[in-house]
């Protein structure tokens, strides 16, 4: 609780209502796929392993096509914490979509972002899911960023927090079925809660 408030403190020290995006998540790995967790299954492979993400965006178009759509470039550097290996670190970049819901006066988000993902060596839960399909591994894969988020300060109606957006998020790196590196499995799904920021 006490990481919560202070990630809800540093993610506000910004005036609101401008351009850029910022979003701190962690997140823990699962060996569901993602047509599981869409499903609703859930559950991390250990609860040691963590990954620690930090992403900044930039709103390309609002209202796309004047539906309520809204378009970012996004970008982030994550931290993953292993114990059977050293610690890996990575990179995504990807475009990403929300599409904004607003009843009651409030808002919730759907996000879909598509991009490409690189990391500094192969994760553990990622080189498991490849042994266990005989399959390839590559640093370099697909990424996918599917979340699901509410405006916090609408809903707890306190205006220094409007555009500040907490949620549930899937990281997902695979290989798209071989198309890229050859990888088939050997990917991995991360479920994470997150905190962003609209500044």
């Amino acid at each position: 609780m006490r990481l919560l408030l202070f990630l809800i403190f540093i993610v506000n020290l910004s005036a609101s209502q401008s351009d850029y995006s910022l979003r701190m998540a962690v997140g823990k790995p699962t060996f569901y796929s993602a047509a599981d967790i869409a499903l609703g299954k859930f559950g991390a492979y250990r609860d040691d392993l963590k990954a620690y993400n930090i992403d900044g965006g930039y709103l390309l178009v609002k209202d796309l096509f004047e539906w309520p759509v809204d378009l970012y470039l996004k970008g982030g550097l994550t931290f993953y914490n292993e114990t059977a290996q050293k610690d890996v670190y990575g990179a995504d970049i990807y475009i990403k979509a929300y599409y904004n819901i607003d009843f009651w006066n409030n808002r919730v988000r759907f996000g879909f972002g598509e991009g490409a993902s690189y990391i500094s060596r192969v994760l553990e839960i990622e080189r498991i899911d490849a042994q266990n399909h005989n399959d390839n591994n590559s640093h370099f894969l697909n990424y996918l960023d599917i979340s699901l988020d509410f405006d916090l300060g609408k809903l707890v109606k306190y205006k220094p927090l409007d555009e500040t957006y907490i949620g549930v998020l899937l990281k997902h790196r695979s290989g798209i079925f071989g198309l890229i590196n050859n990888v088939r499995h050997g990917g991995s799904n991360y479920e994470s809660i997150y905190i962003e920021k609209n500044f």
